[in-house]
């Protein structure tokens, strides 16, 4: 268990979680880690090392070193706020020598059991850790036969996305040396303790369980496979350019990229899903609402998503052409409006409801994407290179889950990790037009 170090004492204070919060006690922690080089030292060394300048990364990301606690109130409510207590963070030390980079990366297909033992907190929901008192996050370092891998899981009650690769960033620089642009502990204090509530919400929530166990929902996921498609920039500028040329002379704004490389993945899995034209197909994007609400700065320290969905028949989708499909993308981020998550916001303060992944089981009609191109993935240099590759646990993996990252290349380059049915999965690697996008790796 790291405790933090920095010099200056951490505040002890507690943090009341906001709707956005508190919804996600029903889900797995975050699940994201780096591919790195061999280190010049590994074992102890490299332990020691990392151990060290973790704990200088939880003097500043202090909230991180906490604990969820629940208070019972006796009326048939709860209410759970984090508790910066200064307890600490896990760190996990576990050799692999028998497993090679290659292993993790030498195919289209991921191997999801090798992968997932590379991080720690498997199967705990945020709900689980505040019962429990489990650490808000945990860190494994596995060192295999010619890499490390260095896996985190972060509780997604305390933070999203942005939270998790910012923190990331930070650690990697301390261990590298660095640490002059991360910023000192009062400006991150200030980020951590503003939790943004609407004027009309109470403060802490009440939840309306007498026990916060009833929160929980366990669901078995069907079987999917996973795999990783990068796609250079060059093939995703001709997507967008594609995409924008096709609605030309319609009433649409630009298309964006990540619009068109998604919506590309949308026809794509349409058609390896054999769905039939008269099929209902939704997909659900995560919306950033950093600068996007009044009183959200964009280094807020909490968890700020919405989901944006677009929903259309799969003839729809495939008749009239990837631009049109991405402008359907385009106007549900375009259609997020402030006052109506306002008063989102305001309703579920009366009536809590919560994130289950069984909810999003579709039968295999739909797609989620969370994450962004924008995290600093490929940043994370620990002090002996760069990262080669990313990977995630198996937090949310259902199927039709996609994942979006920065790409390995510089210049606009992006990798989707994408969860469908295996025999879907087959036909999607079998589709030309969705795989001449996608740069060559070995064979699946």
């Amino acid at each position: 268990m790291v405790r933090p170090s920095n010099g200056d004492a951490p505040p002890r204070e507690d943090i009341h979680l906001t709707p956005w919060d508190l919804r996600l006690l029903s889900v797995d922690y975050i699940q994201k880690g780096v591919l790195l080089p061999v280190p010049p030292a590994g074992g102890d060394r490299l332990v020691g090392a990392l151990t060290s300048s973790l704990a200088r990364a939880l003097g500043r990301y202090y909230h991180l070193a906490g604990r969820l606690a629940v208070d019972e109130r006796g009326d048939g409510t709860v209410t759970v706020r984090l508790r910066c207590t200064g307890e600490g963070a896990e760190l996990v030390h576990a050799t692999a020598a028998g497993v090679a980079v290659a292993d993790l990366t030498g195919s289209l297909y991921t191997p999801s059991s090798l992968v997932w033992a590379l991080f720690p907190l498997n199967g705990v929901l945020g709900a689980d850790a505040a019962v429990d008192s489990l650490p808000v996050l945990s860190a494994q370092v596995t060192e295999l036969a010619d890499g490390v891998f260095i896996g985190v899981s972060l509780n997604h009650s305390v933070g999203d996305g942005f939270v998790f690769w910012e923190f990331l960033n930070a650690w990697s620089e301390i261990n590298r040396g660095g640490g002059g642009g991360i910023g000192d502990l009062s400006e991150i204090s200030a980020r951590v303790q503003r939790r943004w509530f609407i004027d009309a919400s109470r403060v802490p929530i009440p939840l309306p369980f007498s026990k916060l166990q009833q929160v929980v929902r366990r669901f078995e996921p069907p079987t999917v496979q996973e795999c990783i498609f990068t796609f250079s920039g060059a093939s995703i500028k001709e997507l967008k350019a594609r995409a924008n040329e096709e609605m030309v002379g319609t009433a649409t704004a630009t298309i964006s990229s990540l619009q068109a490389l998604l919506a590309q993945l949308w026809r794509a899995v349409s058609r390896a899903r054999r769905l039939p034209p008269e099929q209902e197909t939704a997909y659900t994007l995560a919306i950033g609402c950093r600068g996007r609400v009044c009183g959200i700065p964009p280094g807020y320290m909490g968890n700020a998503l919405v989901p944006g969905t677009a929903s259309c028949t799969v003839g729809d989708i495939m008749d009239r052409g990837l631009g049109w499909t991405a402008w359907q993308l385009n106007r549900a981020v375009a259609s997020f409006d402030e006052a109506a998550m306002r008063e989102w916001l305001e309703s579920w303060t009366r009536e809590p409801q919560f994130r289950y992944f069984g909810s999003l089981m579709s039968g295999g009609a739909a797609l989620v994407t969370g994450s962004s191109p924008r995290f600093n993935v490929f940043g994370n240099d620990f002090g002996w290179g760069k990262p080669t590759a990313v990977r995630s646990g198996r937090e949310g993996k259902i199927d039709g889950k996609a994942t979006v990252y920065q790409g390995p290349e510089q210049g606009g380059s992006m990798s989707l990790e994408v969860c469908i049915a295996p025999d879907a999965m087959k036909r999607l690697i079998a589709d030309d037009e969705f795989m001449d996008a996608v740069v060559r790796v070995p064979p699946a």
